[in-house]
């Protein structure tokens, strides 16, 4: 039976024929290069994180503070890395974070359908952003069997966020994810410092362009005045949710509701109450909000206090190694952001997979070594504070 770490199997007998890599296989290497090959303007906004950076920073550096223990004499010749979300059988516990620009990460300006496809060739599911450059439909389609999610960056227009939701329900995703931090764009220095913000150019909109509804909030269709479509959209953006409107997202749709952003173990508890079917524990990476703590060192409160629902994660995660981290610490999957995006940077498809493919091959690799033949097992092993 085939395991993700015979993916080092793959690579090394192609290094015996003289193939190495096209993408690098470490995050470090992996970030230097695509910053390299990435646009100015996109790399700024890809790289860069809220104020100093500081949360950014402390995201990815501390796990180094959690320690797994190993257990030997275990029989892990085979590993099972599945897990059950939302009553889907899933192949692995990871899934592709959603990130606004991914479209803008390959020179053709179709990321997004990219991501989509390595999601596919990968059985890792894609949460697809609302800021896209191509349709969320036809991003739904690429994924083909994979099941996907779609993040929702919620309007103040109640009728264009009913259409979104609709649209996403009708192209097959498995769950909307409302991101609750992204209401107004946090501190950025290296995006101020330029100019850049891509969505007052125009990027990443297609959502927008594409609905019904916005279009028919226009004097004129986007294609014919595509500034006076960008400022509607602008005037449109980040409605304030609060718990008061707990009882209309519920009503918004029957798919599983995931609230991104949820730090704290009483939001946990209280979403839960309100109808939320999963809490996803993150702080966005550090890029909105500065001076936080690690994201990682607080997903065990909000794990402790979600009891049986699903927690979702992600934030600094940069590793197989961290994955598995974060699914000791009680996370039912783990998000993968930045890497999968320098993937498509350096390879596209093909190099956002292989990114994805590292990361399961090294999650399941160190699972095999360190006596963890489950996720179960490694729940129970657990992790431990250190340094």
């Amino acid at each position: 039976m085939p395991q993700y770490g015979d993916y080092q199997n793959l690579l090394y007998g192609a290094a015996l024929g003289g193939v190495l890599p096209r993408v690098p296989v470490d995050f470090a290497t992996l970030e230097a290069q695509a910053c390299a090959a990435l646009p100015p303007s996109v790399r700024t906004y890809v790289q860069g994180g809220c104020g100093d950076e500081h949360t950014q920073r402390h995201n990815a550096d501390a796990f180094r503070h959690w320690g797994l223990t190993p257990r030997m004499m275990v029989d892990c010749r085979q590993r099972d890395l599945s897990i059950d979300l939302f009553g889907m059988r899933l192949p692995s516990p990871v899934f592709m974070a959603p990130i606004g620009v991914t479209g803008m990460c390959m020179q053709d300006g179709h990321g997004d359908l990219a991501a989509a496809r390595a999601s596919a060739s990968t059985g890792v599911p894609l949460m697809a952003s609302t800021l896209s450059n191509d349709p969320l439909e036809s991003v739904a389609a690429a994924c083909g069997d994979t099941p996907g999610f779609f993040q929702l960056y919620t309007p103040k227009n109640e009728a264009l966020t009913e259409s979104l939701v609709r649209r996403a329900e009708a192209a097959g995703y498995k769950g909307i994810v409302v991101t609750l931090d992204t209401w107004v764009t946090g501190w950025r220095p290296r995006d101020l410092n330029t100019g850049n913000f891509p969505q007052l150019r125009g990027h990443v909109l297609t959502n927008y362009f594409s609905d019904s509804v916005f279009r028919s909030l226009l004097a004129v269709p986007p294609e014919q005045d595509g500034p006076a479509a960008v400022r509607a959209w602008a005037g449109l953006f980040g409605r304030v949710l609060t718990w008061d409107d707990m009882p209309w997202l519920r009503s918004l749709t029957k798919l599983p509701l995931i609230l991104k952003g949820i730090c704290h173990g009483d939001d946990a508890r209280r979403a839960i109450d309100l109808g939320a079917d999963a809490i996803y524990c993150s702080n966005h990476g550090g890029r909105q909000a500065n001076g936080g703590i690690a994201a990682i060192n607080l997903l065990p409160d909000v794990v402790a206090a979600s009891g049986s629902t699903p927690v979702l994660f992600d934030s600094g995660v940069r590793s197989g190694t961290d994955v598995v981290k974060a699914l000791a610490m009680g996370a039912t999957a783990v998000g993968i952001g930045r890497p999968y995006s320098y993937g498509l940077a350096l390879d596209g498809e093909a190099g956002a997979a292989h990114v994805l493919r590292c990361i399961l091959a090294e999650a399941d690799l160190l699972m095999a070594v360190n006596g963890y033949p489950t996720i179960a097992a490694v729940r129970e092993a657990g992790v431990s504070r250190q340094g």
